[in-house]
């Protein structure tokens, strides 16, 4: 994710091109900032509309409606709040079509993949509407004699959230049920690529009964990012996307005071020992490799093949590219491809550069997805599947987040090469080890560096009740997303110590009197 490569312009958006407005107090509000962007179907290169961007008087009228929202929403009992987070549940298990078709119309993924990201933000969903049991405090009795100590957890307030391109539902997801659950007002700004999603759900979420400026939408670029990031009102920031990104998020938002979970980059490796079922790996590495186009933080970049599998294992997966139908990822006549474009012509061409550096240090291209079009689409942003054997590890097509459809084999002699090849990385997101050896593959768990493993699994994202976050460059701050990390982030503790004098059981001369020591439990 960029928050700089937006060019804003002024010119007439012209009668049928709609405007992407904000949602502010419930309701959409029209930008009169005069500055918006384009907003492109990938599939077909052209402009499908614009999105409002953000000036500061737009910013401070976010801000002030969801100030106004917490004092409101924080006064609602937990079986209120709960209801609401139900009755949202509830709504959006009946339409997630609708939003996957939304997401697909502006991201390009296939319309199934889309349905697949709801379905894993349902589940933090599921999980914050089990809320009260993971807000609530502890109780100590008689501590000392007749003290009691006792602790509560409140929400912070206003949070921010600012979410990536490629899960424009899924992401948003993995915060705001549980910081809305937990009694917080929520700012979301979404990428300025794909921002039809989150005025979605905010419409959902009116409609399941949230007060208004609960849920605010605030869409724009970097002006909208830092006004987040630097307002006394925004209690704690949200962030996913690229690892330079995060690190300016973490480093912006921490030095205005604000609780920080900025998740970075990856470039995630796939561990092949000799052992392991080489039919099983080649459909996950092309699964994980190539799903989403590639655009995913925890997709497979490259495939550790430990000697003697790699000839076979290239085989396998080239053999699979070839069977991979791209296309439009809304279908034709009820079918869909396997994959689709990627979010922007921009985009494209950095990916394609990075295949041009690969090459540049003698790295052979086996399958080249580069100048690929598909018939009827040739406006669109397609690149097709890549397959790169004997990278480099010196090059920076090996060393740098790739962020496309680009599968690298490095072959190595041993485990042992493998696994110092993943811990050197600056990164340390997820990563994968495929093998039928057990112990071999809980050796790996416990040396590997890396925040998320998977033992013949080639995307280990957690489920809900587990939290998500890398290690290294990949995660700024201390909490990871959603889980229990979740609820400790959106809640701040009080601890409260408590005595309650009873005179018809102690005089008191027990509890009056100057002592100037340190109290002492007794």
């Amino acid at each position: 994710m960029s928050i700089t490569e937006t060019t804003p312009t002024t010119t007439d958006v012209g009668a049928d091109v709609r405007v992407i407005s904000h949602w502010i107090d419930g309701a959409e509000r029209a930008s009169s900032s005069g500055r918006t962007a384009p907003v492109y179907n990938p599939a077909t290169g052209q402009v499908s509309a614009r999105v409002a961007l953000a000036d500061q008087a737009e910013i401070d009228a976010a801000i002030a409606s969801a100030v106004a929202g917490y004092q409101v929403w924080k006064g609602y009992s937990i079986a209120r709040r709960q209801t609401v987070l139900f009755a949202f549940r509830e709504l959006l298990n009946a339409r997630k079509r609708e939003l996957a078709e939304i997401i697909t119309a502006e991201h390009g993924k296939v319309v199934s993949d889309a349905m697949g990201e709801i379905l894993r933000g349902q589940e933090v969903v599921e999980l914050a509407t089990g809320f009260p049991h993971l807000i609530k405090g502890a109780f100590s009795e008689n501590a000392s004699t007749g003290v009691d100590v006792y602790s509560l957890k409140q929400p912070l307030g206003v949070v921010g959230i600012i979410s990536p391109f490629n899960f424009p539902a899924m992401v948003p997801m993995w915060f705001f049920p549980i910081a809305i659950a937990a009694g917080n007002a929520v700012v979301l700004k979404p990428s300025e690529k794909d921002p039809s999603a989150a005025l979605w759900l905010a419409e959902l979420w009116k409609e399941a009964g949230l007060p208004d400026g609960v849920f605010t939408v605030l869409q724009g670029d970097k002006l909208a990012v830092d006004g987040l990031l630097t307002s006394p009102d925004v209690a704690s920031i949200s962030f996913v996307g690229s690892t330079p990104i995060a690190q300016y998020i973490y480093e912006t938002a921490s030095r205005h005071g604000k609780r920080v979970q900025a998740l970075g980059g990856a470039k995630n490796h796939m561990l092949v020992l000799p052992d392991a079922d080489l039919d099983l790996v080649a459909d996950q590495a092309v699964n994980a490799g190539y799903g989403a186009a590639g655009e995913r933080c925890m997709a497979i970049s490259v495939v550790l093949a430990v000697e003697p599998v790699a000839d076979d294992l290239i085989t396998k997966i080239s053999d699979r590219i070839a069977k991979l139908k791209i296309g439009n990822g809304a279908g034709q006549d009820g079918i869909e491809p396997d994959m689709g474009p990627l979010i922007t012509d921009i985009h494209r061409d950095k990916v394609s550069s990075y295949v041009d550096i690969a090459e540049q240090d003698g790295a052979t291209i086996v399958v080249d997805g580069r100048n690929f079009q598909v018939a009827g689409h040739e406006d669109g942003f397609f690149f097709g599947p890549t397959l790169i054997d004997n990278i480099p590890t010196t090059s920076r097509a090996y060393q740098e987040e790739i962020f496309g459809p680009v599968l690298s084999i490095v072959r190595v002699q041993s485990y042992d090469e493998g696994l110092d090849l993943i811990n050197s990385g600056q990164f340390g997101n997820g990563t994968a080890i495929f093998t039928n050896d057990g112990g071999a593959a809980r050796r790996f768990q416990n040396e590997v560096e890396v925040g998320m493993i998977g033992i013949n699994v080639p995307i280990p994202v957690p489920v809900a009740y587990h939290s998500f976050g890398g290690w290294k460059a990949s995660l700024f701050g201390d909490a990871k997303a959603y889980g229990v990390h979740g609820f400790d982030f959106f809640t701040r503790e009080k601890a409260i110590t408590s005595r309650w004098l009873d005179p018809a059981s102690r005089s008191l001369s027990e509890t009056r009197g100057i002592n100037l020591g340190f109290p002492q439990n007794n």
